[in-house]
């Protein structure tokens, strides 16, 4: 009896052990997964899915002038990418906004959000990309901003991965490329002729020929004169569409999302199939050259359909609010080439959850090497959308079904197309840096690009 009973509390005991092992192996498992995050087996794409933090894009001050509380130590070594950044005059950046520090100081502090100046409204805003990066990284070394640590500062050009040039190219080609007065240039030209001048005399260009410069010019006009001469570095653009091959291209360079204007649809009230009563919609320029010309036809072919708004519209008078409210009153939204592959139509749909329509054969789409777009998106050669009937009757075929799937797709990575400040996990600054990581050691990123159309329509026509 007593062996019988000492072999049961054995095996109680043993099992107990075995329990307690389990339990521990299955939390450490679980810690590691959102505390590892870039540097673990997990897919990007689907850790970013999980600890995407939704919150608003304004800053996370009540008053606009009190700190944020800090989130834990964020330094070179627990960051993806460690960036060194010219201290430019402010006349490069932050003095383009009307921004004027003490005597000698070059960056505003911002740690404290109300002396941050505020980057220009409407249209100029979807090329703001130069000011939420840089902001970013200014950041990094400010102890009292909760933020994504995906890139930090570092002061010693050795010790970086990639060279931070903070010129705001488009916004000093949106403000300052007219010539004023008696002056021979324009102030947009020369501060691309000085910045030039400044670059080919640092020893950090001279160390790669700047090939591990990280340049902004996503305006397709920006850097007109030094994109010439600094083709080298790593470009951060919106397409591709006025620049050479030389210059720019897919396996060195950055594509990245323009900045909606239209405001964010809550993911938790994004009208449904059937709160969307209109089929189709496009409000923007319709007579455009080059590859804009698709436009008109597509106007032609869509104008007197009964489901479709098709018409003309600007940013201006109260066109950001009419596009905003009429992009979440519509299932499908056309992203249509215009002057160039791009425009900030295709982001405005996403953050309005209207399945997009991308009837643009150059195109290039931020993180398509992470983001298969053909889950949430709808891509028809320009060539079909200009039959007759065709573009119609593709859209009305697609079953409530399946474009719920793709709205709830886009309430998903919508996130992922969000500037904010401070950053957060995920969102679009965050992104970039991830992007701009994976460039310094090319890996293959043409894998959903090249098969963007097949993809789409096997997705539709799946069950």
């Amino acid at each position: 009896m007593t062996s019988m009973y000492e072999k049961r509390v054995f095996s109680s005991r043993l099992l107990s052990c075995l329990i307690a092992i389990s339990m521990f192996f299955l939390i450490l498992s679980c810690s590691l997964l959102f505390r590892v995050g870039d540097n673990s087996l997990v897919p990007r794409s689907i850790y970013n899915l999980i600890v995407v933090d939704r919150g608003s894009l304004e800053p996370e001050s009540d008053s606009g002038s009190k700190p944020v509380k800090a989130a834990g130590p964020c330094g070179p070594n627990q960051a993806v990418l460690k960036v060194f950044m010219y201290d430019l005059p402010p006349e490069f950046h932050f003095g383009l906004l009307g921004w004027t520090g003490s005597a000698n100081q070059i960056w505003p502090n911002v740690g404290n959000f109300s002396e941050i100046p505020s980057y220009p409204g409407g249209l100029n805003l979807q090329h703001s990309v130069e000011y939420w990066l840089t902001l970013d990284l200014l950041s990094s070394l400010t102890p009292n901003v909760r933020r994504s640590c995906t890139a930090v500062l570092v002061h010693n050009s050795t010790q970086a991965d990639v060279v931070f040039v903070p010129f705001f190219s488009s916004l000093s080609y949106n403000r300052h490329s007219k010539i004023e007065g008696t002056e021979g240039k324009s102030t947009n030209d020369i501060l691309q002729e000085r910045l030039v001048e400044y670059l080919n005399g640092q020893d950090e260009w001279k160390r790669f020929g700047g090939k591990d410069h990280v340049i902004m010019a996503h305006h397709p006009n920006s850097m007109l004169i030094a994109r010439w001469k600094l083709g080298s570095a790593m470009f951060v653009l919106a397409d591709f569409g006025r620049y050479s091959d030389e210059i720019a291209n897919i396996d060195k360079d950055v594509i990245a999302p323009y900045r909606h204007v239209v405001r964010t649809v809550d993911a938790n009230n994004s009208p449904s199939f059937e709160e969307r009563p209109t089929l189709v919609y496009f409000q923007g320029a319709i007579y455009r050259k080059d590859g804009g010309v698709i436009r008109q036809e597509l106007y032609y072919l869509l104008k007197d359909e009964k489901d479709v708004h098709f018409t003309f519209g600007s940013a201006g008078g109260g066109g950001i609010r009419k596009a905003s409210t009429g992009m979440a009153a519509s299932k499908f939204c056309l992203n249509i080439a215009g002057d160039t592959p791009s425009s900030n139509r295709l982001f405005d749909a996403i953050v309005s959850h209207c399945v997009p329509v991308i009837i643009s054969d150059e195109i290039e789409l931020p993180y398509e090497d992470l983001l298969d777009y053909s889950k949430f998106s709808i891509f028809v050669p320009a060539s079909d959308a200009c039959k007759n009937g065709y573009l119609i009757n593709l859209l009305r075929g697609v079953k409530r079904e399946k474009w719920t799937e793709m709205w709830e797709n886009l309430k998903q990575i919508a996130p992922h197309f969000e500037y904010q400040y401070p950053t957060r996990p995920g969102d679009a600054v965050d992104m970039i840096w991830k992007m701009v990581s994976r460039k310094i050691d090319p890996l293959h990123y043409r894998a959903h690009r090249k098969n963007r159309y097949n993809m789409s329509q096997q997705f539709l026509n799946s069950r």
